[in-house]
């Protein structure tokens, strides 16, 4: 049964940095796609960051610069790092894994991470 288990996040002040991880069990992040999303309370999700199974990654517009998306294929976790932070960062964080590169659909979920930035 594959599980994808989200922490690193918390409470910090704009201009700070987190570095939230997603260990992955019965799923092995190095041959996978996968992405961060998040979800601000009362707006949609959005796509944070991807990765794919080459090790190319993207960032959406608004954290370009700012976040970085990468993995540990020895620990098997994917990583995402975020500095210079905003209080429109703030929001839950998951990340999600597609059963197969071939398809557009992210089939596993983990419950999520809090991010909180004030200013």
């Amino acid at each position: 049964q594959v599980r994808l288990v989200e922490s690193g996040g918390g409470s910090v002040q704009a201009g700070g940095s987190l570095k939230l991880s997603c260990a992955a069990s019965a799923y092995n992040v190095r041959n996978a796609c996968m992405a961060w999303f998040r979800q601000a309370l009362g707006d949609e999700r959005e796509a944070v960051a991807t990765i794919n199974i080459s090790g190319s990654t993207t960032v959406a517009d608004s954290v370009k610069g700012r976040f970085t998306v990468f993995r540990d294929n020895a620990k098997n976790i994917l990583y995402l790092q975020m500095n210079s932070l905003k209080t429109e960062d703030s929001a839950m964080y998951y990340c999600a894994g597609r059963r197969s590169c071939w398809t557009s659909e992210y089939n596993y979920w983990g419950q999520g991470t809090q991010v909180t930035v004030s200013s």
